[in-house]
């Protein structure tokens, strides 16, 4: 469909690999240790001092090769269980040192909406309803397949930069998304966002389409992808058809994503249509009867929160882009109070303007802080499980978000060697107070290395940033050249 893409590089390794001497986050804490890879999950966490895991021996050389795992095999240094006597041989074993480095749970990014990266500084300035209504859905309307692809690989290529793993996407288009992903090598929670203005056939094919993308995109790329059902917001979709994406969801058993509370205004309007607030009317259409993720939640009433956190309903938290549109802070010490599952958002590179994890760790942490007046409010080590464990619970993914035995092989590698992370006192708080996502150096996915050494293995990077650049130019902050807006183009911000 597309041409000049690169589908070459980082192929799963077919061997046991184990990466040695780093210090890696575990239980809130960095320690010593390796790791043992094996079929794209973590087979061993190996803290110093800790037996080898079978077939684990010290007779290898490291390597400095993505695709090392291919260049050893038995009686060619690389240590087989049957070796040492007894018992099925395992694989090969290849290692890698990262002596020096650090090694996180790949980053989950909870909300965002990736074509949008073509759209990045347009409508500065602007608060959320002019924002979507002058800058946005008129762009929208006019993007094309290629666009939409273009602009999820440059996405998708400074979210691999920068260490993100896993991303839940609500757009349209999600054909070409997921082709995209399925590039990309990283992990994606789809949903085909549903903006329910319009007359009633526009929703009804809307709707069709959440439902035939959810079915036929759910467990692709060997599981890397899954789906939900994602109707826009309470502000844009009347409760009727909101009743009906429930059910939709429901008899899928597929989770809702959606938007909620995001502005004052945007509460007001609901307000004043149905005389309740936007949590109400999706609690009385049935949207959190079944598993839920909201996105911003920023101006709910505690009564509300509570049964937000009675329903199990998940929180997408997006600091940066509550901040840049003017939208307000949330309460995200209250949150983890109640007992909320809370993951990191970006929202879309339009509204932030990067996807870099690393500011809304150090955001979410910091805007707590103040908010709460509590030094002591959402330390290090709580938010960079929000960016993690939290941001993969979030999007109801269970093996992924944690180093530990049977979980996905999604992790990333940092290098520490900045004059930022000196002196190490604290390298945790480091991490989160002053790391970026340029301190990024190699990412895995399901036990393939998607970047290795601040090279990208799978995207050809240099026909991205040329796509994307040649494209943005048919854009611009009143919408887009050759021709009148059309109107929400049924899945954006």
């Amino acid at each position: 469909m597309f041409a000049g893409r690169n589908p070459g590089g980082g192929r799963r390794p077919t061997m046991r690999l184990v990466l040695e001497d780093a210090l890696l986050y575990q239980d809130g804490r960095l320690v010593r240790g390796h790791l043992v890879i094996e079929g794209g999950r973590i087979a061993a966490v190996e803290r110093e001092g800790d037996p080898p895991a079978p077939g684990v021996g010290h007779g290898s050389a490291p390597s400095g090769e993505p695709d090392g795992g291919n260049r050893s095999a038995p009686g060619d240094g690389a240590m087989n269980a049957a070796d040492d006597g007894g018992g099925p041989a395992l694989p090969p074993a290849e290692r890698r040192s990262l002596a020096g480095r650090i090694v996180l749970p790949g980053l989950v990014n909870a909300h965002t909406h990736t074509p949008m990266s073509l759209l990045r500084g347009l409508g500065e300035g602007l608060p959320l309803k002019r924002w979507l209504e002058e800058a946005m859905w008129p762009n929208e309307a006019a993007f094309t397949d290629e666009d939409v692809y273009w602009g999820t690989l440059l996405a998708q290529l400074e979210m691999i930069e920068s260490g993100t793993t896993a991303f839940a996407e609500m757009y349209d288009r999600i054909d070409v998304i997921a082709q995209a992903v399925g590039e990309s090598g990283l992990r994606a929670v789809l949903a085909r966002g549903m903006i329910g203005l319009g007359d009633e056939a526009t929703r009804r094919a809307k709707l069709a389409e959440a439902i035939d993308v959810a079915r036929r995109w759910h467990g692709a790329y060997g599981g890397r992808v899954t789906t939900m059902i994602a109707p826009h917001s309470a502000y844009t979709c009347p409760e009727p058809f909101l009743r009906e994406v429930a059910e939709a969801a429901r008899d899928l058993g597929r989770p809702i994503h959606t938007h909620l509370a995001e502005t004052e205004a945007e509460e007001a309007e609901v307000r004043a249509r149905t005389g309740r607030s936007s949590a109400r009317v999706m609690l009385e259409a049935g949207l959190f009867d079944g598993p839920a993720l909201v996105a911003h939640a920023v101006y709910l009433s505690d009564d509300e929160l509570r049964l937000l956190a009675e329903r199990d309903v998940r929180i997408a938290h997006n600091p940066v882009s509550n901040l840049k549109l003017g939208s307000g802070i949330a309460p995200l010490a209250r949150w983890l109070e109640l007992g909320l599952v809370v993951g990191l958002g970006t929202d879309g590179p339009a509204s932030n303007n990067n996807l870099d994890l690393f500011d809304e760790m150090r955001l979410a942490s910091l805007l707590a802080k103040g908010r709460e007046k509590d030094a002591a409010a959402v330390p290090p080590a709580a938010a960079l499980e929000l960016a993690t464990a939290g941001g993969a619970k979030a999007l109801f993914l269970e093996d992924v978000g944690r180093l530990a035995p049977g979980m996905r092989a999604d992790l990333i590698v940092i290098d520490p060697s900045s004059v930022r992370y000196v002196p190490a006192h604290d390298l945790l708080s480091h991490l989160v107070y002053n790391g970026r996502g340029t301190d990024v150096e190699s990412v895995m996915v399901d036990g393939r290395w998607l970047m290795w050494r601040r090279t990208v293995l799978t995207l050809d990077a240099e026909r991205i940033r040329y796509e994307a650049e040649r494209r943005s130019r048919r854009f611009r902050a009143g919408g887009a050249a050759g021709g009148p807006a059309k109107g929400p183009a049924g899945g954006a911000a």
